[in-house]
């Protein structure tokens, strides 16, 4: 059963490529069955849990129906960041398990310092703006920054009226912006504030989402829904083989480099999307 947080197209385009690919894989279309968190947890409630041979959870509503609880089959977590399914299982009590895992969207850390040096060569200090949800990975960054020879610059937001003052020392600061997903930094009130500082700062802006290069990054590294579903369609066949789900996160496996070509070209920089991840999937042994 594949259950959806919301009819939102992006779950809808997962669902699709996880269909397709299970069909691919020899999985009858009868043998796939759709339904929406808020429609699941009404019957879980009722204790009419279905019978499935595993679900996959689309989206952090989806998963915290399944996880709230323990439905008799495994359970893959999907078209979600790590932050939000790290909390889910604290306040559910669970841990990952050979019956539940995740997918998670976010990018690894090596292959964003990656796409930075092999975009951005001259770029020596990177800076990044921490907030509470994405302050985790601020250890990992840092020693995966020293091996590839880059500085951090880093601030940290405990609120996000710091950001007014702590921007532009960053930028002040910094060669290029990397922006990891936070909810107190990067959000609908925040971004168009922050991508102008950076353009006028004259300092490129590496995002982790589509939307925002078309708002102003000069580049972003993401996962489409229709990746991530084509992923989890390959978790699930396993499991359909008798095989266990990973009892450790997968990071994904496929993914787009997005321009935003006329804010490179006013930063005088040029970048190929296409030509810079088929040069990521080359580094990292990707088919």
């Amino acid at each position: 059963m594949i259950v959806s947080s919301d009819p939102a197209p992006a779950y809808a385009q997962a669902v699709q490529a996880l269909t397709d690919g299970l069909a691919r894989l020899g999985v009858a279309p009868a043998q796939i069955s759709q339904s929406f968190a808020s429609d699941l947890a009404l019957r879980l409630q009722s204790d009419q849990a279905p019978r499935q041979d595993i679900f996959v959870a689309l989206g952090s509503e989806a998963a915290q129906v399944l996880l709230a609880r323990k439905v008799p089959a495994p359970v893959l977590c999907a078209l979600l960041p790590r932050s939000s399914f790290e909390r889910l299982l604290r306040s559910n009590g669970r841990v990952m398990s050979g019956r539940l895992s995740a997918i998670y969207l976010d990018q690894p850390l090596a292959r964003q310092l990656t796409l930075v040096r092999l975009a951005l060569p001259q770029a020596g200090r990177l800076g990044v703006l921490w907030g509470p949800e994405s302050f985790g990975n601020a250890r990992s960054l840092q020693l995966q920054a020293a091996a590839y020879g880059v500085s951090l610059s880093e601030v940290v937001l405990g609120r996000v009226e710091d950001l007014s003052t702590s921007l532009p020392e960053l930028l002040a600061d910094s060669d290029v912006l990397l922006a990891l997903p936070d909810p107190l930094v990067f959000n609908s009130s925040t971004i168009q504030n922050i991508l102008l500082s950076s353009f006028r700062a004259r300092v490129p802006m590496v995002a982790f989402s589509p939307a925002y290069v078309r708002a102003g990054a000069v580049l972003a590294l993401y996962t489409t829904p229709e990746q991530a579903g084509q992923q989890a369609a390959e978790q699930v066949w396993q499991v359909l083989q008798g095989k266990p789900l990973p009892d450790h996160p997968t990071e994904p496996n496929d993914f787009e480099v997005g321009v935003n070509a006329h804010v490179a070209r006013s930063l005088g920089l040029t970048f190929d999307g296409i030509s810079l991840r088929l040069a990521l999937r080359r580094l990292e042994r990707l088919p």
